[in-house]
């Protein structure tokens, strides 16, 4: 069986090596992890998980059969820089925005195998939504790691690198502006003079319950319009945030996240 290395030891790589180990079937008979600054963090992973700690990445990274970079993307280029000399056909994973196979490729030795994964934070609980590219070098044995990577932490979608620069908002980043949503209600449900629980509680719920929706297939329209009487008070609510933009609003985060990734900047 195949031996993996997780360089960064964050809360994603922690999210991505604990779904492997509750996998039945477990798909890697080594799990090395390294963190180049918090030692301390990764003497705790070590204790609460079946892993195996190293100080430096150079001591494992000749022999493992994958190397998944979890770090942020500005640290990508002294990283390759330093595996490049000890890449020996192992298959080269990043889960950081902006950093595609093709980046990857023009860093390392010519016919290194490179993924790009681009998982969100719900990873963390086994429902994330990850997106996934494979560089030119890719064997068919290397993608199928890649295929159980992605479904130890939820469900997965392979498009092409460019595909995924334009979607990392979409699956990547959205999840925040959904929490900014839900703080924003919470604030407005206190002030009506209720607990945090129950206004934790009230657009929880609210939520949960959207998303269920959402999941029978119905299309989004048609859920909005199922809520909207027409003349009504949704209605009134949806007029006023159609006279702020908010279609607009929304398409400019979404091309902020995008060229801020896109330019490999944390």
């Amino acid at each position: 069986m195949p031996s993996i290395l997780f360089i960064g030891a964050g809360r994603m790589a922690e999210a991505i090596f604990s779904g492997l180990l509750r996998q039945p079937k477990q798909p890697f008979d080594s799990i090395y992890v390294t963190n180049r600054t918090n030692k301390e963090r990764l003497g705790e992973l070590a204790q609460r998980y079946a892993i195996t700690p190293v100080d430096t990445h150079g001591a494992i990274a000749a022999k493992a059969d994958v190397l998944l970079l979890a770090m942020p993307p500005s640290a990508h280029g002294e990283v390759l820089s330093e595996l490049a000399p000890m890449i020996r056909g192992q298959l080269i994973i990043t889960v950081a925005a902006g950093i595609g196979p093709s980046d990857m490729e023009a860093q390392l030795p010519e016919g290194t195998a490179a993924a790009w994964i681009m998982p969100n934070t719900a990873a963390q609980v086994g429902t994330s939504i990850s997106l996934y590219a494979f560089g030119k070098n890719v064997a068919e044995k290397q993608k199928l790691l890649v295929k159980e990577i992605v479904h130890a932490i939820g469900a997965g979608e392979e498009l092409s690198e460019e595909q995924i620069h334009d979607l990392t908002a979409i699956t990547g980043s959205a999840p925040a502006f959904v929490y900014e949503f839900a703080l924003q209600l919470e604030k407005m449900a206190l002030s009506y003079g209720i607990t945090d629980k129950q206004a934790r509680h009230l657009v929880k719920t609210m939520l949960a319950g959207s998303v269920k929706m959402l999941e029978t297939g119905a299309p989004p329209q048609e859920l909005r319009d199922q809520v909207t009487t027409p003349g009504g008070a949704t209605e009134a609510g949806l007029v006023s945030l159609g006279n702020d933009h908010f279609s607009a609003m929304l398409e400019r985060a979404v091309h902020a996240v995008t060229d801020h990734a896109k330019n490999k900047r944390n």
